[in-house]
């Protein structure tokens, strides 16, 4: 639970959640970084020394400059541990029980025939309207 807990602190800014948009490009200098982004270069670089840190980034120096790529198979296992937490039940719904599927669609069974009820008692509102 801790790596899922670290993963969460890496990508808890929308700075470096935009910088992962943009190196899914392909690499990217600090100054380009920095120029989308409309920050200063030397914030772009704090984050990527986390995100480097974490494995997400890796650098390539070429000249004077520095590219940063993305580590595209770091992200994936990043993902897969945030899926451990979704609440939408995609890695978690493998993992339940029949029984415990066949309730929750039981209940969910009920709450449509509620609100189709209510939308047949609207219909003949309307036609009683002359609508």
């Amino acid at each position: 639970m801790k790596t899922e807990a670290e993963s969460f602190k890496v990508l808890s800014v929308e700075s470096r959640i935009k910088i992962i948009e943009l190196l899914k490009a392909g690499p990217l200098s600090v100054n380009t970084i920095a120029e989308a982004l409309g920050v200063s270069q030397s914030a772009v670089s704090q984050h990527l020394r986390i995100m480097k840190q974490a494995g997400l980034v890796s650098d390539e120096r070429k000249g004077y400059y520095i590219y940063y790529s993305l580590n595209k198979d770091k992200l994936d296992k990043y993902q897969q541990g945030l899926k451990k937490v979704c609440a939408c039940g995609c890695e978690l719904g493998r993992k339940r029980k029949s029984s415990e599927t066949k309730e929750a669609l039981s209940e969910y069974k009920k709450q449509l025939e509620k609100e189709l009820k209510q939308v047949e008692e609207k219909i003949k509102a309307c036609e009683k309207k002359g609508e």
